[in-house]
């Protein structure tokens, strides 16, 4: 046996399995959108103009205060990672930037979780409805050789079946590409804002430093 016939009777066993695994890689898809969702819903900040309220608490109370104003908020990443750096004040302005950086490495690999996925599905799902897609050609056209009897009316009925894939691979497509890029730009936007925040607490730990003995 070649390695065409090899090949052959692969091709042969249609785009059914193809659009199986569309279907699976689909509702992996939306398991994630629901998870990151979820996560990032209820790891939200929820503290209306937080570098101005960071500012107003290091005034009024320094560390102590602002520590208070995230202590209730241990759900967000933002929040943990300002605590972190609130436990190594004493240390100076070096070792708490080292905690709050640390710990902000742990926070955005949390936030991206799953999201390679999505990116990965996004590109490859067309790929993989247009490898479908091809699969049913092939059958039609052997089938055709097969039965030359059938006509044209039989050919057109599985290639049109065999385009079903490529459709199935777009629908799977569309939606992973566009959450993806919302939920990066999310991610992107919460890292920016953690950047504020520690910049903010950064530059009083260091105004306090150089207003000392």
């Amino acid at each position: 046996m070649d390695i065409e016939s090899v090949f052959l009777k692969f091709a042969l066993l249609g785009a059914d399995w193809v659009l199986w695994l569309l279907t699976l890689l689909s509702l992996v898809s939306l398991g994630v959108m629901i998870e990151r969702a979820v996560y990032m819903i209820r790891g939200r900040l929820g503290l209306a103009q937080a570098p101005a309220a960071l500012s107003k608490a290091l005034d009024e109370g320094g560390t102590v205060k602002a520590r208070a104003l995230f202590a209730s908020r241990t759900t967000s990443p933002e929040a943990r990672i300002m605590l972190a750096g609130f436990e190594r004040a004493e240390g100076g302005v070096e070792a708490t930037e080292r905690a709050m950086n640390a710990r902000k490495a742990v926070e955005k690999t949390g936030l991206e979780r799953n999201l390679v996925f999505l990116g990965t599905l996004g590109p490859t799902a067309p790929f993989i409805g247009l490898f479908g897609t091809v699969l049913g050609i092939i059958g039609a056209f052997h089938n055709l050789a097969l039965n030359t009897q059938g006509g044209i009316g039989v050919v057109m009925s599985d290639l049109s079946e065999a385009l079903v894939a490529t459709a199935a691979g777009l629908l799977v497509a569309i939606p992973a590409v566009i959450i993806y890029n919302v939920f990066t730009r999310m991610v992107n936007r919460r890292l920016s804002d953690v950047s504020v925040l520690t910049g903010l607490y950064l530059s009083w730990l260091k105004a306090g430093e150089k207003e000392g003995p």
